[in-house]
């Protein structure tokens, strides 16, 4: 069965992450990915560890954790372009490629000739897509970005961490993440684009503009109101109760978001005065009140143990839940029934772990059968079956170190 993408080939010459993440989504709806990467270094993440995969004899191998996880299903092809062989041959690849991903710096492949503009000379129909920190244009344009420095300058930083303490970045690299969420979808509606007109296009997507973005609710609340939001540790800005509580033995989350809700929580609490109080009967005068509100649960909520609390609230339709480390996470029932984690054959490895895309096709479901590549697996395979290059010719460019 054909996947939905399987009819593209996508030429990716980015590193890192946010580029990666895109081209790894991509892959796992069928497209064909080439992996360009440096020869004898690689994509940067390849040596972000420990942890790495460790091979059959229980020894680590050069395969760090990091890279795996946004690199599965595509071939690696090990190229030199700062070298005018390796131009030549990124030119014939972008000449039969649907797709171009890449993540230099501002005008870093015109200097080799590997632009939008010099690439839709050959290939008119070539979606190319351009990741960078602050975008192509703007006073920052040639600023490196990172997702540490975006979260702050973006905004989010400011709403993360305790009321109290200090500014906090989220856990993950969720900038690069969500800018790579924005390429996926981005390139999709580029590709209806050129169904309908025939036609390629250029993306430009920063960083910082996908941060700004993500602020949501926090930023139109600020343009609305004009009021600067602040950090709420756990709480929300505008639905109370909404965070995590202390219980007799843990936390919980209580994620309350309506007023039924609320009722139902206080008929379980058997706190009758909170539910009758005019105070707390709505949403609007709980957050008005939530000095006052969220001290009484408080003290409620830490009487019981949080089990106990999670077998009374979900029931009744009470949102809440345990706050779980990842050990939790890959145990939990719900996760193993949706086969989150997948077991992937690998070359210096029997299988490598992977959590697996969370789309579920109906007509084309997506299918683990590539690892991660490890660094130059295809070139041989790329340069024969579709350039056509022959032995004497792939050995010349091993022997000049292009490849």
């Amino acid at each position: 069965m054909p996947s939905a993408l399987s009819h593209l080939r996508v030429l990716d010459l980015s590193r890192v992450l946010a580029g990666p993440w895109s081209s790894q989504i991509l892959a796992d709806m069928g497209a064909e990915v080439i992996k360009v990467e440096r020869p004898g270094s690689g994509d940067d993440t390849r040596d972000w560890g420990p942890p790495f995969l460790k091979d059959k004899a229980g020894k680590d191998t050069h395969e760090a954790a990091y890279f795996l996880s946004a690199n599965r299903g595509k071939k690696s092809l090990s190229l030199d372009i700062s070298k005018p062989e390796g131009q030549e041959i990124i030119r014939k690849l972008a000449a039969i490629s649907d797709i171009v991903i890449e993540n230099f710096k501002v005008d870093g492949l015109k200097h080799y000739g590997l632009d939008y503009a010099s690439l839709k000379k050959i290939n008119p129909k070539l979606i190319y897509c351009s990741i960078t920190g602050f975008g192509q244009t703007g006073p920052y344009a040639h600023y490196a970005g990172y997702d540490i420095m975006i979260q702050g300058m973006g905004g989010m930083m400011s709403v993360t961490g305790e009321r109290d303490g200090a500014p906090m970045k989220v856990g993950v690299a969720l900038t690069d993440i969500m800018t790579g969420m924005y390429a996926t979808v981005a390139i999709l509606a580029a590709i209806e684009h050129r169904h309908q007109s025939g036609e390629g296009q250029y993306i430009d997507l920063a960083l910082l503009d996908t941060q700004v973005a993500m602020l949501a609710n926090l930023a139109s609340n600020y343009l609305v109101a004009g009021k600067i939001p602040q950090r709420m540790g756990n709480a929300h800005s505008t639905i109370v109760p909404y965070q995590s509580f202390e219980c007799a033995d843990g936390h919980m989350i209580l994620a309350v978001g309506n007023d039924s809700q609320f009722a139902k929580f206080c008929d379980i609490a058997h706190a009758t005065e909170i539910k009758n109080d005019v105070r707390f009967t709505t949403n609007s005068e709980r957050v008005k009140h939530r000095e006052v509100l969220v001290p009484l649960l408080e003290k409620i909520i830490k009487q019981r143990k949080r089990d106990d609390w999670l077998a009374a609230l979900e029931p009744a339709g009470v949102p809440c839940g345990p706050i779980n480390n990842m050990q939790q996470v890959f145990d939990n029932p719900q996760v193993k029934h949706r086969d989150v984690r997948v077991d992937v054959p690998h070359a210096l490895s029997d299988t490598v772990p992977l959590v697996a895309n969370p789309i579920k096709f109906s007509a084309t479901p997506i299918e683990y059968k590539k690892a991660p590549p490890m660094l130059g697996q295809h070139t041989e395979d790329i340069l024969r079956t579709l350039l056509n290059l022959r032995d004497e010719e792939i050995q010349t460019l091993r022997d000049n170190k292009i490849v």
